[in-house]
């Protein structure tokens, strides 16, 4: 194998890992929020425990996504150094702010969420939770404007050197791209807190033990899940998938798999791309919906990958066709799941109907798979580019870092995560066997003041 194919290699498995923890903590800090905000108002306890029970989980995600996120940026002076050097003075301002404003207000303000509820007021307390829901959220933002430039690049000049110049703040912040990104990246983690919360709850159901919470998480996840998943779809995935078509026209062909430009294009339900004859085997379309979907209109032109130069067609197009029918699929698998859970849930029968709770239970899964997967289409459609239509990925590596020297490092992070992982699902088990009544609100440590 090349450096070039082992540095993406590290750094995609960097990334795919490092997200599986943000995604939980930007969705639980809304549903925690929720949680608080309705303890306030009805005075009910069980509402301030179960607080305080995701709280312990949160706590838990943060400090690993924390720690796997290092190695992740400090990936890009060892092994992205030319692509650092060019675009340095883009992406460095966001991802600074990142850091400087988001994370240490969503750390300041977690220890406070967490040790100082015997000390604060239940309104300061409160607000310490919403302060933690707007560090992590404000953290994503400026994630995704760091990546949404690299998708839609805006706001620079090209220097004689070959470095890209910011010439707007205002502008990199604006970028119509990060807006639909974020919202629809948003939505994603939302879902993942609320199908995980649910599970949670199905299984104290299931096992008829801690009913009482177990019917609360099972209410909160299935309503939030409801709304995250629709929005999910219509209008934020429409959205993104409209905007992609007229500023990355291939990465919209490759995902559908159309080979050969056409009018009232048809939707790709399943099937298997061939590269070499250029067409879908095996297909099961549905003819038109593509075109309409995109443009408004069954008889709308769609561009195929022939209307584009083969090295500038998305790397890996396989993989990129999977894994947006994959992001497809549990997408509209989660609409229809939750749709029936609100249904039953709005009848009074959701707590004792088995043939729902154990679904909702094994599910939990499913929405990493699926932002995973959404975050492969959105990266592997930007391929063979770094900097879309600017710098190829092939440029922007450290040529003076060995293959050898990365696949050893592959492998310690490889070795590394998975005792992370260990370590995770030990803790986590530990907290849900336990269950939320008997988590107590904690002591702040010695010489802690409010």
């Amino acid at each position: 194998m090349t450096a070039l194919l082992l540095h993406r290699l590290q750094f995609a498995f960097t990334v795919t890992y490092h997200y599986l923890f943000p995604q939980l903590t930007m969705g639980l800090a809304l549903l925690i929020v929720v949680l608080k905000t309705i303890a306030l108002k009805t005075g009910d306890e069980r509402y301030h425990q179960s607080a305080r029970f995701w709280a312990k989980i949160f706590a838990v995600n943060f400090l690993l996504g924390v720690v796997t996120g290092i190695p992740m940026e400090f990936q890009f002076g060892t092994n992205w150094s030319e692509f650092s050097r060019r675009t340095g003075g883009i992406i460095g301002q966001p991802l600074a702010m990142e850091g400087v404003f988001s994370f240490f207000l969503e750390s300041t303000f977690l220890g406070l969420f967490l040790f100082g509820e015997k000390r604060l007021s239940k309104w300061a307390h409160w607000g310490s939770a919403v302060m933690v829901f707007v560090g992590s959220w404000i953290s994503g933002f400026f994630i995704i404007v760091t990546d949404a430039w690299m998708q839609h690049p805006v706001a620079y000049r090209l220097l004689p050197d070959g470095r890209f110049q910011l010439t707007s703040f205002s502008g990199l912040m604006m970028n119509p791209w990060a807006w639909l990104q974020y919202a629809h990246n948003m939505c994603g983690a939302v879902v993942t807190g609320s199908f995980v919360m649910a599970a949670v709850g199905a299984f104290y159901l299931l096992e008829n033990r801690d009913v009482e919470f177990g019917q609360v998480f099972v209410k909160l996840g299935v309503i939030a899940g409801l709304i995250a998943c629709i929005v999910q779809v219509f209008p934020t995935g429409d959205m993104q998938g409209r905007y992609t078509a007229v500023h990355q026209p291939a990465a919209i062909a490759g995902m559908e798999g159309l080979f050969h430009t056409e009018k009232g294009a048809p939707i790709v339900l399943l099937g298997q791309p061939n590269i070499e004859q250029q067409r879908i085997d095996n297909p099961l379309v549905v003819n038109k919906v593509l075109s309409f979907l995109i443009y408004g209109t069954t008889a709308a032109e769609v561009k195929g990958l022939d209307q584009f130069p083969q090295d500038q067609w998305p790397s890996a197009l396989p993989l990129l066709f999977y894994a947006y029918h994959i992001m497809a699929g549990l997408g509209t698998y989660f609409v229809l799941l939750m749709v029936i859970a609100a249904f039953l849930l709005w009848r009074g029968t959701l707590y004792r109907t088995r043939w729902v709770l154990w679904p909702i239970l094994l599910s939990f899964p499913l929405p990493y798979i699926a932002n995973t997967a959404g975050w492969m289409t959105a990266e592997i459609g930007r391929q063979p580019w770094l900097v879309y239509g600017l710098l190829r990925t092939a440029n922007g590596y450290s040529s003076n870092v060995s293959a050898g020297n990365t696949l050893f490092t592959l492998l310690g992070f490889l070795g590394l995560y998975a005792v992370l992982s260990i370590l995770w699902i030990v803790l986590v088990y530990r907290f849900i066997e336990r269950g939320p009544g008997a988590v107590q609100p904690s002591h702040a440590p010695e010489g802690f003041t409010a």
